[in-house]
């Protein structure tokens, strides 16, 4: 299905953070979005390790254009994360990351993902659930 906006690759990955940190929108379809994170030395933590902020973040953004990529959404729409819970499974070790959201459950304003975060091998680094609330205009 079409993409109900065409700038919300823009928005989401070129955003202030998404532009320090690099995102790139690489699938946004109905209900499920694809963002990739390029390593880069002032997101680790120590050494060359991922800080799990920044993979936090991607996850985030993961789901808030998987939320917002229904043909609901309009200019008028609002939106802002509820709720994030993030699983850690594996030290990202100077490493692009993907995040891969997709929506489980699509309500009257409430939406959740399930984004799972892997290294390029497809190595599970972070898994994560997010509850979104998005208010669509009248």
């Amino acid at each position: 299905m079409a993409l109900p906006s065409p700038d919300l690759s823009e928005r989401i990955a070129r955003s202030p953070l998404g532009r320090h940190l690099d995102w790139q929108a690489e699938h946004i379809a109905d209900d499920h979005a694809r963002l990739r994170m390029p390593f880069a030395p002032h997101n680790v933590t120590a050494g060359t390790l991922v800080h799990g902020g920044a993979i936090s973040a991607l996850a985030d953004a993961a789901a808030t254009a998987a939320c917002w990529a229904t043909p609901a959404a309009g200019p008028g729409s609002r939106g802002t994360t509820i709720a994030l819970n993030v699983n850690f499974l594996k030290g990202a070790m100077a490493i692009d990351l993907i995040a891969d959201a997709r929506v489980v459950q699509r309500g009257g304003s409430i939406c959740v993902a399930d984004v799972s975060v892997e290294d390029p091998d497809g190595q599970v680094i972070a898994v994560a659930r997010a509850t979104y609330k998005l208010t669509h205009s009248r």
